[in-house]
């Protein structure tokens, strides 16, 4: 009987994986049409801009046949495509080198600093979330929930100014970021520390009251008022009986932020001229070079559907009821 049930159990977290993995692929194919026909609607031809104003016609009519801009969009785009699925995200019109190798040398910059304000941020965020709830209606409730509210409702630029004035100004911190290959994990995590930080303080304040309120709408439940009659401290009763039950939730509001933290990078690190594929998004913005700008926005969808993915399987795995269907 147990092993029939948790056959079914395994069974349906396969099927809501196939489920969600064919929804994000659709989600991806949508995305895609969106990146690539919006950057068709930009105003100028791209042949023109790379030139100049006084290059020769002929010479604008070699360029666009070489670029492919005479193609239909329909047979671009599906050029596009079947070179990204490959891994193929053609050439950068400004460096003249693949995109890919642009995109290499940037991406693991990203994913550090992604990570790093994510060690940051979860557990801090955590921790604040069952501390408030424990002493729900106390100043420090009142002063938690006031300054994350603060830190969320600022701009990211802002925020990270802020940080380089109080932080930078007296050599604590570099207000620019330079990572070289041979910098020790020390040296790393001190001068992407600003960065790092103003990303935390962004995304601290969704998860901390979401765990608080996750936790709040659950102490009102009997078996929490069980426990408490057996005389367990409120920690424990928090810890033990009600964070267990408001995972759910909690992970879901985690990967959003999380996929927000890869997503959202690109105006922290043009404000730390951080090396990572946010600032070379905004590089190629201004240099109006397009495969780059397709690639990066691609990849930063692709990442986000990839966390919601994630982010639905860990809720349901946190669930036994809806892992067996009680």
């Amino acid at each position: 009987m147990d092993a029939a049930r948790h056959s079914g159990g395994a069974g349906r977290i396969w099927r809501l994986v196939g489920q969600r993995l064919a929804l994000g692929l659709l989600t991806l194919f949508v995305v895609s049409l969106v990146i690539f026909f919006a950057t068709e609607l930009l105003p100028g031809d791209l042949a023109r801009e790379i030139l100049g104003h006084t290059a020769p016609e002929t010479a604008v009519q070699a360029l666009r046949d070489q670029l492919g801009l005479n193609d239909p969009a329909w047979l671009r785009y599906w050029n596009w495509l079947t070179g990204a699925l490959r891994g193929d995200f053609g050439m950068s019109l400004a460096n003249r080198r693949p995109v890919g190798e642009l995109i290499a040398g940037r991406l693991g910059a990203t994913a550090f600093l992604a990570v790093y304000a994510a060690a940051l941020a979860v557990p801090l965020s955590l921790a604040l979330g069952v501390l408030c709830a424990l002493w729900r209606g106390s100043l420090f409730d009142r002063v938690a929930n006031a300054v994350t509210l603060g830190s969320i409702s600022l701009p990211e630029f802002f925020v990270g100014y802020i940080l380089i004035y109080l932080l930078a100004r007296n050599g604590l911190f570099p207000s620019m970021v330079m990572l070289t290959p041979g910098m020790g994990l020390a040296e790393k995590l001190h001068v992407a520390f600003l960065p790092a930080l103003t990303l935390t303080l962004v995304v601290t304040a969704h998860m901390m009251r979401m765990t608080r309120a996750a936790l709040i709408n659950l102490l009102a439940s009997p078996y929490i008022e069980m426990a408490r009659l057996k005389g367990l401290s409120p920690l424990r009763v928090i810890l033990r009986h009600a964070l267990p039950n408001a995972l759910a939730p909690i992970i879901n509001v985690v990967a959003l932020n999380l996929a927000y933290l890869i997503t959202g990078v690109v105006v922290v690190e043009a404000v730390f001229t951080f090396p990572g594929l946010g600032r070379l998004m905004v590089d190629a913005v201004q240099n109006r070079d397009i495969a780059v700008v397709q690639a990066v926005a691609l990849i930063f969808a692709a990442a986000y559907v990839l966390l919601n993915l994630l982010a639905d399987v860990l809720s349901t795995l946190s669930n036994p009821r809806l892992m067996h269907g009680r």
